[in-house]
């Protein structure tokens, strides 16, 4: 299985390679103003923890961010409580009086602290603080300054508790820690009211208010897979405030609306797990399901953001089904950069456990937040600061001039000195005798002449003052024709800018669309190729099954083929048998008949008076035997069983109407209609067209064989114009067994009298002389009946 990340690091990274890449671009963009999250994810006992605290001699990310931090704004950090944090997730700013007076209130109190800076650093964490590298941020807005404050909470079953707060001690009924609430601002971001935030001045004052005050008070617990598991998910939220000095460089801006208030948020998730595994019983299963819950809520809302992105909807995100996911929702909404660290334990126990954290950390790469708006520029001069600086510098050094040791050499006169030796002197002012009168003469003289130099001064000095002004009003008049022609440059910019926003986000919504599209015609493809597939195999399986069939049906054609081959062989031998044996019977009877018919010649033409004794039929027989090995007459052809009737012009055609189930014998007599149109089932156009009629029909005779009869008519034409059929004929076709039952001509047993030979003969004639005649209304045809007449 393979999953795509944007960074992998192997078992052997160091601390400072991870944060370089991972956590340093968070710490530039919060001290540039912008919000940051860093979470780690993972199984229980996959080094979350270890990832964010780190280990003595080799710190985490946590204390690195810390150091980078204070490294790059040292010297630009504001005094402690000139910037004051409300209970509204803002700040507030006060002066440095203010200030001085708060700090004098807070050190009154009757358990001062001692100042971090005179504070023993703790030997349990002082080897994780240690960090030689002093990163820093090389760009820092060195016009503003900085406040730092720090908050440490957890979330423990879905509640939120202050790691940093100092509940009283009572050892006879101790209270249990009281759970926070989230709320909302009015810049829509969601902070936990009344939690605790420590301003900081230092690395080491922040990392000893996470270790000492809130990691101590964590929760852990020793489980089957982690002897120190976290049964929380821990967030420690650092505050960057900033405001812009003054004009002069001196103090800090006292506008609100030019503070900047960004937070970084460092979480420790706690690991998933499965308590099959952990054998968690009791508080810790509860953890256990809390836990997976909150992880599972923060699953599901990436994966519903993903899919708002990908398809363009817009389901609403569950945010509030976790206090985890509810904490942070302004981050998954676009107020911050989101960054998360995957820590995979190589245990083959954990196989399926990190294959799902891998697939639902690759699946988070996919979802794109909208980055903050850059904070707009206060409108002073940068550079006040250094200007301020170099200001101070040079007043002390004058000052220290001035005041300076006796035997230094010689000094710049200042510009008062200057001004002060163009003066005439003042004259000696000591009056030495009271009739003096020289004396006070000169000084008035020198004052006077004092004054007119002072007026011409001041005279030179508002001239001077006015050209100034003017000076300044043509420079202001410049400068505000410059500042609307740029302000004309930068609304025509804005209003480029902002066509191009609107073109981008068309494009951006257009690719979106596009691209729901090019995914729903993928998946409309994809079921396509399957059905394609599924009906390959189903006409795979078909043609299969065909060829079998067709297999089957070729076998079962050769098996038939052979049954008929026997069988027509069989009924062709036992056929010829049968015409052999009719044969032979047909040439008896014939000569027994024309022995009877010579007789009965004989006795005709003999006179009566010599008419000799008729021989008995036994006497008839004997003689008949010796003729039967005599050679056979030559064979008679058959003739039809009824009289044809008279035949009438060649011209006429014939309907030949032969109905689907008609089954062809193998008859020697087979009829033959000649000029005939064939026909199922007769039609009028077809009767139009001719003006005989036959009519096939087949039935079983009573000996089981088949009887064809060949029912003839005429087709006359109506007076309404149509066609009828009087039948006239029937001829019949019929097989019959040489060893069935046959009807005999003669009786078995005759009369030995002389009325044996008339009866036979009376026989014969008398079926000899019936013939059938068909008329209408006949029951063998449409209105037909019989009618017997003799010939």
């Amino acid at each position: 299985t393979q999953y795509s990340f944007k960074e992998v690091f192997g078992t052997l990274v160091v601390q400072k390679e991870l944060f370089d890449v991972v956590a340093k671009p968070l710490v530039e963009d919060l001290i540039r103003g912008k919000n940051g999250l860093l979470f780690t994810y993972g199984v229980t006992g996959s080094g979350k923890t270890h990832t964010m605290t780190g280990s003595p001699g080799d710190g985490g990310l946590l204390p690195r961010c810390l150091d980078m931090i204070f490294n790059s704004i040292g010297p630009f950090q504001a005094k402690r409580f000139v910037f004051k944090l409300d209970d509204k997730n803002g700040v507030d700013v006060q002066s440095e009086v203010d200030a001085l007076l708060e700090r004098q209130r807070r050190e009154a109190l009757p358990t001062p602290k001692t100042p971090a800076a005179k504070r023993q650093l703790d030997p349990e964490f002082a080897d994780m603080i240690d960090i030689q590298d002093h990163c820093k941020v090389e760009e820092v807005d060195e016009d503003n300054v900085y406040g730092v404050f720090v908050s440490y909470i957890e979330i423990y079953n879905n509640y939120i508790y202050d790691l940093l707060e100092e509940a009283p001690f009572d050892s006879i009924k101790p209270k249990p820690p009281q759970s926070k609430i989230l709320r909302e601002d009015q810049n829509h971001n969601m902070y936990v009211t009344g939690c605790t935030e420590v301003e900081v001045k230092s690395t080491e004052e922040a990392f000893e208010v996470f270790w000492r005050a809130g990691q101590k008070k964590r929760r852990i617990a020793n489980t089957q897979l982690n002897r120190e598991s976290s049964r929380s998910h821990s967030v420690f939220i650092i505050k960057l405030a900033q405001a812009p000095l003054d004009a002069d460089g001196d103090n800090v801006l006292q506008e609100k609306e030019q503070i900047t208030l960004s937070q970084l948020s460092l979480v420790d998730l706690a690991g998933s797990e499965r308590t099959n595994r952990t054998k968690a019983e009791g508080n810790r299963l509860r953890e256990a399901g809390n836990i997976n819950q909150s992880l599972m809520t923060l699953r599901t809302c990436i994966e519903v953001l993903r899919e708002n992105q990908l398809y363009g909807t817009n389901k609403m995100v569950p945010y509030r089904d976790s206090k985890l996911t509810h904490l942070f929702k302004n981050y998954f909404d676009g107020e911050g950069k989101v960054r998360m660290i995957v820590c995979v334990n190589p245990k083959a126990e954990d196989y399926e456990e990190s294959l799902q954290v891998m697939r639902f950390a690759e699946m988070t790469q996919e979802v794109e937040v909208a980055r903050p708006v850059d904070r707009p520029l206060c409108g002073l001069t940068p550079g006040r600061r250094l200007r301020n600086q170099a200001f101070r510098e040079e007043l002390a050094r004058k000052l220290e001039l001035r005041g300076g040791p006796v035997g230094a050499g010689p000094e710049e006169p200042s510009a008062a000195e200057l001004f002060f030796q163009n003066f005439p002197p003042l004259p000696p002012c000591e009056l030495l005798d009271i009739n003096d009168d020289q004396t006070l003469p000169k000084l008035i003289e020198a004052l006077e002449q004092r004054h007119k130099m002072r007026q011409m001064l001041a005279e030179e000095f508002a001239k001077n003052v006015l050209a100034f002004k003017t000076m300044l009003q043509e420079f202001d008049s410049s400068v505000s024709s410059k500042e609307n022609y740029i302000q004309g440059k930068l609304a025509e910019k804005e209003k480029t800018i902002t066509g191009q926003k609107t073109e981008l986000e068309r494009l951006e919504k257009k690719i979106k669309t596009l691209e729901y599209k090019i995914e729903i015609l993928e998946k409309t493809a994809t079921i396509y190729e399957e059905d394609k597939r599924n009906l390959q195999q189903e006409l795979e399986s078909k043609s299969q099954k065909l060829q079998r069939q067709a297999s089957d049906k070729r076998r079962l054609e050769a098996r038939l083929q052979g049954m008929v081959a026997e069988t027509s062989l069989k009924w062709e031998k036992e056929c010829e048998r049968r015409v052999a044996a009719k044969q032979l019977e047909m040439q008896n009877k014939l000569w027994v008949k024309d022995e009877k018919l010579k007789q009965l010649k004989a006795i005709v033409t003999e006179p009566r008076a010599e008419r000799p004794e008729r021989p008995s039929r036994e006497r008839d027989r004997e003689k008949a035997l010796p003729r039967s090995v005599s050679p056979s007459p030559a064979p008679v052809a058959p003739a039809a069983p009824l009289r044809p009737r008279r035949s009438r012009s060649a011209g006429e055609r014939w309907v030949d109407h032969r109905p689907p189930s008609h089954v062809p014998t193998e008859t020697l007599l087979q009829p033959r209609v000649p000029r005939a149109i064939t026909v199922e089932s007769p039609s009028e156009r077809a009767l139009a067209r001719c003006d005989r009629y036959l009519l096939t029909h087949q039935e079983l005779a009573s000996d089981g064989e088949i009887q064809t009869k060949l029912i003839k008519g005429d087709v006359f034409k109506t007076r309404g114009g149509g066609q009828a059929v009087q039948f006239t004929d029937i001829e019949t076709l019929k097989q019959e067994s040489p060893t069935g039952r046959k009807r005999r001509s003669s009786p078995p047993n005759p009369d030995p009298t002389g009325d044996g030979a008339d009866s036979e003969w009376t026989d014969v004639e008398t079926r000899c002389s019936v013939a059938v005649e068909m008329r209408a209304g006949s029951a063998l045809g449409p209105g037909l009946e019989h009618h017997a007449q003799p010939k």
